[in-house]
């Protein structure tokens, strides 16, 4: 069991830890729930205690539960929800505020005012990204503005603050490091992705001390040593990477033109764009996928807020289905000749339209509609969600080409959804034996950082394919089809019905 890499995956509903031997292989697990908190309407938080405490247990069950007792784990590699924001005290390590969620929206008048302000191009320009509550940057406002003394102590050096990787990496070595790597750093709306570094120009208008950040490190780097008493001897931390970004490099795509997509609730599309950080004309985000040897590699991403919450819709909203499972069924039994679409803007569209003000409508309903036209219409929703991003991305970076898709998570277990992905792109896609791709990334940087794990080259050879899904539909269905699409999507960011 030399060689092998404890990878630590803490996400925004659960914490789980997986212990990957030297052939990349997951051998054990370990994974808790812990609740998130709705104080009011739009806010969602975490207990920072909750989220240390769920993936200190996890990492001990995982460790446990390996074939040698953990004895064989030479590294610790962190992924983690990225854009959740933490602000403690240096001296004590106390929170003086729960953890404000990516998904909380209580910083949108803040987010609307630096708008009207005229400040949106100067973020973007510097940090890739949308002037949005999404982001680290306004929710270390609120937390300064808001929190009974928290603006004076923060100005005197007492408090600090950190994303969720930053958060496990000061509670593992026990306070000692306060670091973040590049690619959390690069979803803060503080960081300057052409610098590489904080930008004093943004925490002037976010009203954020300097003394506050911690230190940017690579994606591969030293974050010091998770300490003794808490797995029975040091382990060093040398990987982290924000979720999204270490499913990128979990899925090798390294080369640019390499796209990763990653179908949950929602979903991520990454195109690697190398070291040109594209500044999107379509609203995409710019963002660091990773930083090794001090170089970052970019990358173009396009966020999906509906893909498997459709899927979830048909069982609990609507009854139609008891399982996800059920849906390719119903989907390969649809009758050919109805064009059923749903526009699955349930809670507005993200990326390439970013309409918040958007619902859900279905178009193209008859009398002979039923459950298994709707079951289709969900899934193929997400093949014509993902083709706009592919082509959003196409149309940012003229290095692109119709690229090879390397998908993971749930829903790509779904052969039907996974061939008509294919279909809709025009182009293959590759679905990979190992489907824990998110932690995979994390310890591939920290096994790659300590030696013991091969270089991007050797990594990629091995990465291997479970199945190809090859493009067959002829080029006038798919044009036929992607109208349809476009048609209804306009009536829906229109408001008209038809």
């Amino acid at each position: 069991m030399a060689g092998c890499v404890l990878a630590i995956d803490q996400g925004t509903t659960s914490s789980r830890a997986i212990v990957f031997d030297a052939d990349f292989k997951p051998v054990s697990t370990g994974q808790q729930e812990f609740p998130q908190h709705f104080p009011k309407s739009g806010w969602v938080e975490h207990v920072p205690a909750d989220i240390w405490t769920s993936t200190l247990r996890v990492c001990r069950e995982a460790m446990e539960k390996a074939p040698d007792g953990g004895a064989g784990v030479a590294a610790i590699g962190i992924t983690n929800q990225r854009e959740t924001t933490l602000v403690w005290d240096r001296s004590t390590g106390e929170p003086v505020y729960n953890a404000i969620v990516w998904q909380d929206r209580r910083t949108a008048e803040f987010c609307a005012k630096l708008r009207a302000q005229g400040h949106e191009e100067t973020f973007t320009k510097k940090t890739g990204l949308l002037l949005d509550p999404y982001f680290s940057g306004t929710k270390i406002s609120w937390i300064l503005e808001n929190v009974p003394g928290a603006r004076d102590r923060a100005e005197r050096g007492e408090l600090v603050f950190g994303t969720v990787d930053a958060w496990l990496i000061w509670q593992l070595t026990e306070g000692e490091v306060h670091a973040v790597d590049a690619t959390n750093a690069s979803r803060t709306l503080i960081f300057n992705i052409h610098h590489n570094d904080w930008d004093e120009e943004l925490c002037g208008l976010l009203g954020i001390p300097m003394s506050m950040l911690p230190e940017v490190k690579d994606s591969a780097d030293d974050f010091g040593v998770a300490k003794s008493d808490l797995f029975g001897r040091e382990i060093p931390i040398l990987g982290v990477a924000g979720d999204q970004q270490a499913a990128t490099v979990g899925q090798a795509c390294f080369k640019p033109g390499m796209v990763k997509s990653t179908y949950g609730t929602g979903c991520f599309a990454l195109m690697n764009t190398g070291d040109t950080p594209v500044l999107s004309k379509n609203r995409m985000l710019t963002t660091v996928a990773y930083r090794i040897n001090g170089k970052s590699t970019y990358a173009l991403e396009g966020s999906i807020f509906v893909a498997g919450a459709a899927v979830q819709w048909l069982r609990d909203g609507l009854g139609l289905i008891e399982s996800a499972s059920d849906t390719q069924d119903l989907a390969e039994e649809a009758d050919p000749h109805q064009d059923v679409y749903l526009v699955p803007a349930f809670v507005g569209l993200g990326a390439p339209y970013w309409d918040a003000e958007a619902r859900g409508a279905m178009f193209g309903l008859t009398r002979n509609t039923g459950p298994k036209e709707i079951a289709r219409a969900v899934l193929q929703s997400v093949g014509f969600q993902t083709s706009d991003l592919i082509r959003a991305m196409q149309s940012d970076w003229s290095d692109a080409e119709k690229p090879v898709l390397r998908v993971d998570g749930g829903m790509t277990a779904s052969d039907w959804t996974m061939q008509f992905l294919a279909d809709i792109l025009g182009a293959p896609v590759d679905r990979p034996t190992v489907a824990e791709t998110t932690a995979l990334g994390a310890a591939w940087l920290a096994g790659f950082k300590a030696g013991i794990w091969p270089g991007p080259e050797e990594f990629s050879s091995k990465w291997q394919l479970d199945k190809r899904f090859e493009p067959h539909m002829e080029d006038g269905a798919r044009t036929d089809l992607l109208s349809g699409w476009q048609d209804a999507v306009q009536r829906t960011r229109s408001g008209e019905q038809g």
